[in-house]
């Protein structure tokens, strides 16, 4: 089996990409990542594919369990956001399926969760942080700059810094949780696999699958939040 950082160094030399290339090479947990990344992104298209090949009005097999997420991520985002958010199903329903399945392969052994290197999830927040702003001044034009300046006039100096930080943390605590909630469970998972790998890691891998929906729940339910904070009339 050809390495996967043969594959890139030859890359790197054929193409003259050494300056794109050297991190991946650099920092084996990106590289692994990155292949996971694209690794889930397959599954999500075959399960589309086949989810969409024989559409029926009773639904069953992987139409049944793709109608179950769709509708779900739609039922919250109608709860969170109302009927304005619906155009921003397409992004939201992609978060929460790419996060859903990057955690679930966790639970199959030899397999690596994307959401359990912090790269992974520092793109998909800072993907968040980004869209937020460009969908408020896509909205608000340049009033959307009186979300960061409170209701009172001689306060605003203040109240700009303080959105500032809070903004900017944003980012950085959707990376942690995520982060710090899959790399624990893989890390909690592999001691036990080690010291009892026949009974005792089941109950674990069980949980895993609570984690997975919840911590899929908590980053969608936030970026819902955000977007819809942007999307309000500053006071």
């Amino acid at each position: 089996m050809i390495h996967p950082f043969l594959i890139l160094d030859w890359l790197a030399q054929k193409f003259h990409l050494d300056a794109v290339l050297a991190p991946l090479i650099s920092n084996p947990d990106s590289l692994k990542a990155l292949i996971y990344s694209l690794f889930v992104s397959a599954i999500l298209i075959v399960m589309a594919v086949f989810a969409t090949r024989s559409i029926s009005m009773v639904p069953s097999g992987m139409q049944n369990a793709m109608e179950a997420v769709v509708s779900g991520v739609d039922g919250l985002l109608e709860s969170t956001m109302g009927e304005e958010g619906k155009d921003y199903f397409p992004l939201l329903a992609t978060f929460a399926m790419f996060i859903l399945v990057s955690n679930l392969i966790a639970l199959i052994p030899g397999l690596y969760p994307p959401t359990a290197c912090v790269n992974t999830n520092a793109a998909l927040a800072l993907t968040v942080f980004v869209m937020t702003h460009v969908i408020g001044f896509k909205k608000h034009g340049a009033a959307y700059l009186k979300h960061f300046m409170g209701p009172i006039l001689w306060l605003a100096p203040l109240i700009f810094v303080i959105e500032l930080i809070g903004h900017i943390a944003r980012p950085l605590s959707l990376t942690l949780r995520l982060f710090g909630n899959m790399w624990g469970h893989e890390i909690v998972l592999m001691i036990f696999v080690m010291l009892v790998p026949l009974f005792v890691p089941v109950p674990m891998m069980l949980m895993g699958v609570l984690v997975a929906f919840i911590q899929t729940f908590v980053f969608t339910l936030l970026a819902m939040i955000y977007i819809a904070g942007a999307l309000e009339e500053a006071h």
